[in-house]
C-alpha cells in the first residue's frame, strides 16, 4: 500500500493542498497523512493550523491528522534534523509510531530547503518527494544547496500560477518541472474557508484593505520603520479618495501599530476598522471584496490581482530592495515581482488604469518581468544557477541605467562580471593584495591622525 505525507505549516498552505487534490494533482493512495507543523517562534504559544477556523472544510482530504511538533518534541522543528547516523532509527521509529509499517512512502512538502521539510525528507530515504509552493517565493532561485540525495528525488514542483506566463526558478538546477494547480479550484477551496470563517465585525462596503506585515521580526526594518511603513499605506489608500480603510495586521504585529493607524486616520478623517480576527487575506476579498488592496511585498496582493480581479498598490519595495542582506535573501525575489509589476500607491493614474476586474498583467509585461527575474535569480545564486549566467549578461547589457540598478548590487555585479558592475579597468582592484595592503595602511594613518588631533 501506498501512504502519501502532506506536511503543512499554515493553513494557507493547507488549502494549496486541498485545491491540488481536488483538482487530481495526486493519484491514488491508500492513506493520506496530513503532518501539521507550527514553526512560529513560540509554538507553544500560538495555534496549529489545525486548531484554525476553516480548517475542518479542509480536513476529510487526509485520512489522519498528525503532528510534526509532537514528533520532535521538546525541540523546535524548525532548528532540528536527524544526524546522518540516526537516520535509519528515526525512519524505524516514525514507521512504528505512525503504523505505517512496509508501506510505500510519498511526500508532499513545502519549503524543502529547510527544516521540517528537509528533515522529513531525510528521514524517508528513498522516498518520491513532490514540493509544492504557496507563494511568491517559487519564482526565485532555490535558497540553499540541497543535498543530491534529496534533491534528485524531487519530480515536481506544484505552485499557484500567481503571475500567469511566469516559469518557476525553483529548482530547476535538478530539472524539476513545474506544474500548475488550477486558479478555479484554488478559489473553490477559498470559498469554503470563508464560508466557515469565524463571524467578522461590520465591515463598510467596499474599503481599501491594507495588508500588515511583520518585517521587524526578520530583522529587514526596524519596528519604528514597519510602523511608518504601515502609516505610508492608510496615507497612499486616502490620497487616492478612499475614506472607508480596513487594516488586517499581521498576527504577530504589536498592538501599538494599530493604534498609531487609528490616530493617523483620525487626522485624516477616514474611518478605519482594524480587522483582529485571523483569517486569510483571500476570505476578505469575498466577504468585503475591496476597492483597493494595498501592500508591501505579500504574495495576497497577487492573489487579489490575479484570482480575484482586485485593483492594488504597493509601498515601501524600493527601501526593500535596499535593505535585505545579504542579496541572496530569499525575499528578494518576491519583492522584485511585486516592485516591478504592480503600480505604486503614490502613482495615482497607474493605479486608476488598473479599474475593477483587471486581471493578471499583460503577456509583455510578464515577459519583461521574467527577463528581470531570471538576472537576479542569477545575481542571487550564481552557483546554484549557473545557466543563468547568459540570460543576466543579456538583461544587464540591454537594461543599463538606474532603473536596472535598483534590483542588484554594483558590488554584486563586480563581483560577478557582469554588466553594470564597476569599469573592466577598475576591476582588478578589489581583488588586488597591494591595493588592499595599501588601502588598510591608509585607514590606519588616518585614525592615528584623528587621534593625534
Amino acid at each position: 500500500m501506498t501512504t502519501r505525507i502532506f506536511l503543512a505549516s499554515t493553513l494557507y498552505g493547507a488549502a494549496t493542498l486541498a485545491a491540488a487534490l481536488d483538482a487530481g494533482c495526486f493519484g491514488p493512495a491508500g492513506r493520506r497523512i496530513l503532518l501539521v507543523c507550527n514553526t512560529t517562534a513560540n509554538p507553544e504559544t500560538t495555534p496549529s493550523l489545525d486548531d484554525m477556523p476553516g480548517f475542518a472544510r479542509l480536513r476529510h482530504r487526509f485520512d489522519e491528522v498528525l503532528s510534526w511538533n509532537e514528533t520532535v518534541s521538546p525541540v523546535h522543528p524548525g532548528g532540528w534534523s536527524p544526524r546522518p547516523d540516526d537516520v535509519p532509527l528515526w525512519e524505524r521509529h516514525l514507521r512504528l509510531l505512525w503504523d505505517l509499517g512496509d508501506d510505500d512512502v510519498e511526500l508532499a512538502v513545502e519549503s524543502i530547503q529547510v527544516d521540517p521539510a528537509l528533515a522529513v525528507c531525510r528521514i524517508f530515504t528513498g522516498a518520491p518527494v513532490t514540493v509544492y509552493a504557496d507563494g511568491l517565493m517559487s519564482y526565485g532561485p532555490t535558497r540553499n544547496k540541497i543535498d543530491p540525495l534529496v534533491g534528485t528525488r524531487i519530480d515536481r514542483l506544484l505552485h499557484l500560477d500567481l503571475v500567469p506566463g511566469l516559469r518557476p526558478v525553483l529548482l530547476t538546477e535538478f530539472g524539476v518541472e513545474p506544474e500548475v494547480i488550477p486558479a478555479d479550484t484554488f478559489v473553490e477551496v477559498l470559498a469554503q474557508l470563508a464560508d466557515a470563517a469565524p463571524e467578522l465585525p461590520e465591515l463598510p462596503d467596499g474599503p481599501a484593505l491594507l495588508l500588515g506585515q511583520y518585517l521587524a521580526a526578520l530583522d529587514i526594518l526596524t519596528a519604528e520603520e514597519e510602523e511608518a511603513l504601515h502609516v505610508r499605506m492608510l496615507r497612499g489608500a486616502v490620497a487616492l479618495g478612499h475614506t472607508r480603510v480596513v487594516f488586517k495586521p499581521h498576527p504577530s504585529a504589536p498592538a501599538r501599530w494599530s493604534r498609531t493607524l487609528e490616530q493617523e486616520a483620525a487626522r485624516l478623517g477616514a474611518e478605519l476598522t482594524v480587522l483582529d480576527v485571523p483569517v486569510l487575506a483571500e476570505v476578505l476579498y469575498q466577504r468585503a471584496r475591496p476597492a483597493l488592496v494595498v501592500g508591501c511585498f505579500s504574495t495576497a496582493l497577487l492573489t487579489a490581482s490575479t484570482l480575484y480581479g482586485l485593483p492594488v498598490a504597493r509601498t515601501g519595495t524600493g527601501m526593500l530592495l535596499e535593505r535585505l542582506t545579504p542579496y541572496e535573501n530569499s525575499n528578494r525575489v518576491p519583492v522584485t515581482i511585486v516592485d516591478a509589476l504592480l503600480p505604486d500607491v503614490a502613482d495615482a493614474a497607474a493605479v486608476a488604469g488598473q479599474g475593477p476586474g483587471s486581471g493578471p498583467a499583460a503577456p509583455a509585461a510578464v515577459a519583461a518581468l521574467a527577463e528581470l527575474v531570471r538576472a537576479v535569480a542569477f545575481a542571487m545564486r550564481p552557483r546554484i544557477c549557473p545557466g543563468l549566467r547568459g540570460d543576466a549578461e543579456r538583461y544587464l547589457a540591454a537594461h543599463p541605467g538606474p532603473h536596472t540598478l535598483r534590483y542588484f548590487k554594483r558590488r554584486r555585479l563586480t563581483a560577478l562580471g557582469l554588466p553594470g558592475g564597476v569599469p573592466r579597468q577598475l576591476a582588478f582592484i578589489p581583488r588586488n593584495a597591494t591595493v588592499r595592503r595599501l588601502a588598510r595602511q591608509a585607514r590606519a594613518l588616518r585614525r592615528r591622525t584623528g587621534r593625534r588631533a
